[in-house]
């Protein structure tokens, strides 16, 4: 399955007070490896950004007004993500804001259109409970060089994201790889079971080594084989 990771960036934190989507980026990986097709718009959200919002991203206004807006790169966006996996860190939030841009151009759900939706935040506080889990802390945690990340930005935050999920998952991918299929060892001991078993008897003075250990032990009490 194709995997897709995916950012946003607002005017604000809450879609549901008319808060807009005015970047979008999605990386395409397979087989766990980035692909060269990427998704990535700067849109027009036709209101004001929030001045916090505008300090984490800086993105302004002023540089959005000749942008193409959401409903105009719908389409593109619904055919790069449909039937992939699509993953995102802290999901609700970027899938909230996407599934109202969508509904207010009559268009399906985030969930009717991607095959699964995976949330990295969630995966990352299973893994790491009570410790920071944002994009900078994951990256830091696993390596991760992430000193371009001067702002938040969509693309490049996609692009971490995508090595940060292969670093939380490494090792998985190999978990059901040839099983259906005999180890190099697997097979020799399967040709070793069909030789002869060979039954190598214990020589007089091994014979005679052994009993007098057995009388030593049976001097400290009572012993199993004696009973």
């Amino acid at each position: 399955m194709r995997q897709i990771f995916l950012d946003t960036e607002t005017t604000g934190l809450y879609h549901a007070q008319g808060h807009r989507v005015i970047e979008i980026a999605a990386v395409e990986v397979v087989n766990r490896r980035l692909t060269k097709h990427h998704f990535h718009y700067y849109l027009n959200p036709d209101r004001e950004i929030d001045q916090g919002a505008q300090e984490v991203h800086g993105i302004s206004l002023e540089f959005l007004q000749d942008k193409p807006r959401f409903a105009d790169i719908a389409n593109e966006l619904i055919a790069f993500i449909a039937d992939a996996e699509l993953i995102m860190h802290n999901a609700p939030f970027d899938v909230g804001f996407l599934n109202c841009e969508l509904g207010l151009i009559g268009q399906k759900k985030v969930e009717s259109i991607t095959a699964k939706i995976t949330d990295t935040l969630k995966i990352a506080k299973e893994m790491r409970p009570g410790q920071r889990n944002n994009l900078d802390a994951l990256c830091k945690h696993f390596g991760i060089d992430n000193s371009r990340r001067t702002l938040h930005g969509a693309l490049l935050d996609a692009e971490l994201l995508a090595d940060v999920y292969m670093a939380m998952t490494r090792g998985q991918e190999s978990l059901m790889i040839g099983l259906d299929q005999p180890s190099q060892s697997v097979a020799e001991m399967s040709a070793i079971s069909h030789a002869p078993l060979i039954i190598k008897h214990a020589t007089t003075d091994e014979l005679a080594d052994h009993e007098a250990y057995l009388a030593g032990l049976a001097k400290s009490g009572n012993c199993v084989w004696n009973s």
